[in-house]
């Protein structure tokens, strides 16, 4: 009787070493694995790995602020928000370079109306791509990459990329009048 299990404990150690072994394996293009790509698997030390849940991005949120164009719409960090004048309702034509140059408001599920918003003119819309695009009365909403913190309005009046582009009321028009204080960075 002891003898077996003194054999039992045997195997089972060799056993618990080599899924040890097989557990620490990160199958990184070093480890042989003949593809040498990355699986997009996470790996936690545990035994059975299972791949990362994808992130979720928060929803988007749109507010009214009084700026250097009175008030107009912002995104959730009070950043200005923008439209394309080339752009037709409910239709970016704004992607590859322009894209990047002007970031398009996203949202997977449903934009959120903050202080100030109209929420029956706040919807999305399906770009080229498939990405969902938060629009504000037909208009695609926009950021602009050269403004660098919360209330600039650098791109007011921009024309880039066979359009101007402007910022927009709660009303849901474009703001094309001269600024009218001195709290941002406009033109």
């Amino acid at each position: 009787m002891r003898r077996r299990t003194r054999t039992a404990a045997t195997l089972a150690s060799a056993l618990l070493i080599a899924t040890a072994a097989a557990g620490c394996s990160d199958n990184g293009p070093d480890s042989g694995s003949a593809s040498g790509t990355d699986t997009g698997v996470q790996h936690t030390g545990r035994q059975a790995d299972v791949p990362a849940a994808p992130s979720k991005s928060p929803a988007a949120t749109v507010s009214v602020t009084n700026g250097t164009y009175g008030k107009s719409l912002v995104d959730e960090k009070g950043m200005t928000l923008y439209v394309f004048d080339k752009d037709t309702k409910n239709k970016s034509h704004c992607t590859d370079t322009c894209a990047k140059a002007w970031p398009p408001l996203l949202d997977a599920t449903a934009p959120t109306a903050g202080s100030g918003v109209k929420s029956n003119l706040l919807k999305t819309t399906t770009r080229s791509d498939g990405k969902k695009q938060v629009t504000y009365n037909g208009h695609p909403l926009y950021r602009f990459d050269e403004d660098e913190k919360a209330g600039d309005t650098n791109g007011q009046a921009v024309d880039a990329f066979g359009a101007k582009w402007y910022v927009i009321s709660p009303e849901g028009k474009q703001i094309t009048t001269t600024p009218t204080n001195n709290t941002g960075n406009g033109y």
